[in-house]
C-alpha cells in the first residue's frame, strides 16, 4: 500500500518540538484521514464491536481456543499483516493505516495485548531483521493467523536491564545449531505461540536474537502466570534445556541483538500508546452513559460538576494523547516517504529518529488510560468495584501498560537522555537554544505578552512558548550542575521528562485546535476547550517540577536568582477551568462518548 499522509506533513527532527514550532498544517492529525484509512477505522471498530466486545466473558476465562479463533478472524480482515510486506503474505499498510487498527480495535485489553505481541514486537523483529529465507519461511504464516508469535526478553533478573540476560547460546561443534539454555519470564501469547523471538548471549557474552519453534527439541512453555489485569492474555515463562535451534535461525548478526530489541520497542511504545487510546474512548464512552443513567437527589449524575469534572479530565487527556500519537506516526510516514536509499532498512531507521517521542507517548498514553480508568471507577462508585460491570477490569487492565514496554520510569530517563545525547552530538541544537535562553533571561524582563493580537487561543499558545522555555532553563541549570553525571540524577531526569513530555502534549492539542477551527468543523469549540485546560495544567506541573530540578541544582543566592526567573516565565493568566470543564462535558454528555 502506499503511504497516504499528505505532502505538507513535514518530517521534522525527532526532539525538534522543544526548539522549533509548527503550523497546523505541517502535522497530521485524525481530522486527516482520507476515505481509505477512514474505512480501516470503521472496518476494525466494527471488528470490535461485534466480535471482541460479545467474547469479552469468554477471553476473560480463557476458554481454550477463544482468542486465536479472534486472532484468525482479525487476519481475515487483514489486520494482523498491518506490517508486513505484501511479498510476504502481509498488507503492507502506511503506518497511520497500521495505527488506526491498533487503536480502534482495542476495546478488550487482553485481547489487544494478544493483538499487539503478534502484530507489533512479535513480527517486527523478522520483518526487519530476518533473512529472505527466514521471512518466506515465517511471515505468511503469522500473517494468516495460521501461526502465533511472542517475543521473549526479560528475565527474572533483568526487566528494565534488558541485555543483563542469562539465557546463553552456544554454537555446536558442526556449527548447525545453536543450543540454548535458560529461562523467560512473562512473555505475552507464551501460551498459544507458535513462534518465538528469543534473546541470549552467545556464549554467555555476544547479545544476540533467535528464532524459536514452538516444536523445538528442550523447549517447555510454564503453566500460565496469574495475573492481576489482562487476565484473558496468555503469560508464561519459557525454559530452554539443551534446546536446539538451527543456526540459520539467528536472527540478524550475532552480538547485535540490542539493535532489535531497542528499535523494535520504539514501535511496541507507540503501538502500546495507540490501544491505550483505543481503551480510554471505550471506557470514557461507559462513564458518560453511566453517568446520564444513574440518578442521585432527584437528577442524572451527569448534572453534577465534579462528575462533570471527571468526564472532562478524561476527556482532555484523551485528546492529548490522540493528537501526540497521530502527529508522531504522521511524521513516521512523512519519514518513509523520503526514504528511498536502502529502503529494506528505512523503517527502523525514521522510526529510531522518533525514539523521543515514541517513549512520550508510552508514558502519557499509559499514564491517561490509568486516569480514564480511576475515573469511571469513581463515577460508577460501588457498582464500579464489582466484577459484574467494567470498570473494574479496565482499573486492573490499565496498571500493565505502566510496565510493558520499559516501565515508564525508564521510559522518562530515555525522554531526557536521549534528547540530551542528541544534543551533545549535534543532532539537535539543544545547547544552543539553552545558552540562547540562558543569555535573554538575564536580561531585564519585558512585559510584552508577544501573542499576536486576536491570535486563536493566543493564551495558550503563551503558556506552550513559556513551558518550552522553562524546560530549557531547567534543562541547562541541571547541565551545568551534573554535567556528564546527569544520567545518574534520575530524579532530576524524570522531572525534566515530565515537563518535556507536557510540552509535545500541549503543542500537539494546540495545533489539533487550530487545524480544526480553520477547518470549520464542529468540534473546534470543545478542542479549544481542552486546549485551555490543557495548557493550565501543563504550567501547573512545569512550574513545580521546575522548583524541584533547581533545588537539586543550587541553593542560596544562585537558587533565588534561578527561581525569580521561573517565576518571571510562569506568570499567566489561568482559564475559568470550571467553565472550560463544564463545556467539555457537556458535549461529551450529549454525543455520548468522547466529544471529538
Amino acid at each position: 500500500m502506499p503511504v497516504l499522509i499528505p505532502s505538507p506533513v513535514v518530517a521534522a527532527a525527532g526532539g525538534s518540538f522543544l526548539l522549533e514550532s509548527r503550523t497546523p498544517a505541517e502535522v497530521f492529525m485524525l481530522e486527516d484521514l482520507n476515505e481509505e484509512q477512514r474505512q480501516i477505522a470503521s472496518t476494525a471498530a466494527k471488528f470490535a464491536r461485534d466480535e471482541i466486545i460479545p467474547a469479552t466473558a469468554a477471553i476473560e476465562a480463557k476458554e481454550p481456543g477463544v482468542l486465536r479463533s479472534l486472532l484468525v478472524k482479525a487476519a481475515e480482515l487483514g489486520f494482523t499483516s498491518v506490517d508486513i510486506p505484501e511479498e510476504y503474505g502481509g498488507v503492507g499498510m502506511d503506518k497511520v493505516s497500521a495505527a488506526l487498527v491498533g487503536d480502534y480495535i482495542s476495546v478488550v485489553a487482553s485481547f489487544s495485548t494478544a493483538f499487539g505481541a503478534q502484530t507489533s514486537i512479535g513480527t517486527t523483529p523478522l520483518a526487519w531483521y530476518g533473512t529472505d529465507e527466514q521471512k518466506q519461511r515465517y511471515l505468511p504464516k503469522l500473517a494468516s493467523g495460521e501461526w502465533i508469535a511472542a517475543y521473549s526478553l526479560s528475565e527474572a533478573s533483568s526487566g528494565s536491564d534488558a541485555t543483563n540476560v542469562r539465557t546463553r547460546a552456544t554454537l555446536s561443534a558442526d556449527g548447525a545449531h545453536y543450543i540454548l539454555n535458560g529461562e523467560k519470564m512473562w512473555t505475552t501469547n507464551c501460551g498459544i505461540a507458535d513462534l518465538f523471538t528469543v534473546f541470549a548471549k552467545i556464549d554467555g557474552e555476544r547479545f544476540s536474537a533467535f528464532l524459536v519453534e514452538r516444536t523445538f527439541p528442550g523447549l517447555t512453555v510454564g503453566a500460565e502466570e496469574h495475573k492481576l489485569g489482562i487476565r484473558g492474555s496468555s503469560t508464561c515463562p519459557l525454559v530452554f534445556q539443551d534446546c536446539e535451534i538451527p543456526a540459520t535461525n539467528l536472527l540478524g548478526e550475532a552480538g547485535k541483538g540490542h539493535h532489535i530489541a531497542y528499535n523494535v520497542l520504539n514501535v511496541g511504545r507507540y503501538k502500546l500508546a495507540l490501544a491505550c487510546i483505543g481503551g480510554a474512548r471505550h471506557a470514557l464512552a461507559h462513564m458518560v452513559r453511566y453517568a446520564k443513567e444513574r440518578t442521585a437527589f432527584g437528577k442524572p449524575i451527569a448534572e453534577f460538576g465534579l462528575i462533570q469534572r471527571k468526564i472532562s479530565v478524561s476527556a482532555t487527556r484523551l485528546y492529548a494523547a490522540e493528537s501526540m500519537a497521530y502527529r508522531t506516526v504522521g511524521m513516521i510516514d512523512a519519514s518513509m516517504a523520503q526514504a528511498s536509499a536502502d529502503p529494506a532498512r528505512a523503517p527502523q531507521r525514521r522510526i529510531e529518529e522518533y525514539a523521543v517521542e515514541c517513549s512520550i507517548l508510552k508514558v502519557y498514553g499509559s499514564e491517561m488510560l490509568s486516569t480514564v480508568s480511576d475515573e469511571l471507577v469513581a463515577t460508577m462508585g460501588g457498582y464500579g468495584y464489582v466484577e459484574h460491570y467494567p470498570a473494574e477490569r479496565f482499573y486492573r487492565d490499565a496498571r500493565i501498560n505502566r510496565i510493558f514496554e520499559g516501565t515508564n520510569e525508564i521510559n522518562r530517563l530515555l525522554v531526557t537522555g536521549m534528547l540530551m545525547k542528541r544534543a551533545v552530538s549535534g543532532q539537535l541544537p539543544l545547547l544552543a537554544a539553552i545558552k540562547k535562553l540562558m543569555d535573554e533571561v538575564m536580561q531585564p524582563p519585558s512585559f510584552d505578552s508577544g501573542s499576536e493580537t486576536g491570535e486563536l487561543l493566543a493564551r495558550e499558545a503563551e503558556v506552550l512558548a513559556a513551558s518550552k522555555k522553562i524546560v530549557l532553563i531547567a534543562a541547562g541549570v541541571a547541565s551545568q550542575r551534573f554535567m556528564t553525571a546527569l544520567q545518574e540524577q534520575q530524579e532530576v531526569m524524570a522531572d525534566l521528562a515530565d515537563i518535556i513530555i507536557q510540552v509535545y502534549a500541549l503543542e500537539s492539542a494546540l495545533l489539533r485546535a487550530r487545524k480544526l477551527a480553520a477547518a470549520g468543523k464542529a468540534s473546534a469549540q470543545v478542542a479549544a476547550a481542552m486546549t485551555g485546560l490543557l495548557a493550565d495544567e501543563t504550567m501547573a506541573l512545569a512550574e513545580q517540577a521546575a522548583r524541584q530540578v533547581l533545588a537539586a541544582c543550587a541553593d542560596g543566592d544562585m537558587l533565588r536568582t534561578q527561581l525569580a526567573i521561573l517565576r518571571r516565565l510562569a506568570r499567566f493568566t489561568p482559564a475559568d477551568s470550571v467553565a472550560l470543564s463544564r463545556a467539555v462535558a457537556r458535549q461529551a454528555i450529549q454525543v455520548e462518548r468522547y466529544p471529538v
